[in-house]
């Protein structure tokens, strides 16, 4: 039973993984072309969290490790994760002062409306088979994995939100503003990672 429980977190960390960059290509792609600065934050987000979610696939296969090679090697592998969040965060940060500094508006972007909303609906799905995997696991890392997901969630309103004022009401300010949520969010979630050398804590 356990075995066939590791096989569908297994499957589960694949999942996350593609969806993660397939969203982060598309809300990169997006993002650049109507000048949102906080759908590109969240595109490269899903990157970084695309790298986290092989952590997990690596922690699910290898199996010929010790116990203390993994976890010596697993927290050295979430050090740099935590770091690149820093540094994403430091860009989504000056990118987003800098367009409210100079008055740069960003088109009405339809799409990013539609990626956040596809992402709130996948997000609370992932979650809970993963923190319900974890628990029949005993696997700290995968149920801390389930709560990065939801730090995503997070992500993806605070976007949804900045894009929608600006789709909605011309509120070109929103998505700056909502950059500058989504670089807090990423040093927070950079700053438990090198805390902890674990994955993020919600």
């Amino acid at each position: 039973m356990e075995r066939n429980d590791e096989g569908k977190a297994l499957g589960l960390s694949y999942f996350t993984v593609g969806y993660n960059i397939v969203e982060g290509i598309v809300s990169v792609f997006f993002g650049s072309i109507s000048g949102s600065i906080a759908l590109v934050g969240f595109g490269l987000d899903s990157f970084i969290e695309s790298l986290s979610g092989s952590i997990m696939i690596w922690r699910f296969k290898k199996r010929e490790y010790s116990k203390q090679d993994i976890e010596r090697i697993e927290k050295k592998a979430l050090q740099l994760v935590g770091y690149t969040f820093f540094v994403l965060a430091l860009y989504v940060l000056y990118e987003s002062l800098t367009r409210l500094y100079f008055a740069e508006a960003s088109s009405p972007s339809l799409a990013g409306i539609i990626i956040t909303i596809i992402s709130l609906i996948i997000m609370p799905i992932l979650y809970h088979k993963k923190h319900r995997l974890g628990h029949q696991l005993h696997s700290r890392s995968l149920i801390a994995d389930s709560k990065q997901t939801i730090a995503c969630m997070l992500l993806s309103v605070a976007v949804l939100l900045g894009i929608a004022l600006n789709w909605l009401f011309g509120f070109w300010q929103a998505d700056p503003i909502a950059g500058l949520v989504v670089s807090l969010l990423l040093m927070r979630e950079g700053y438990l990672v090198v805390r902890n050398k674990e994955l993020c804590r919600c």
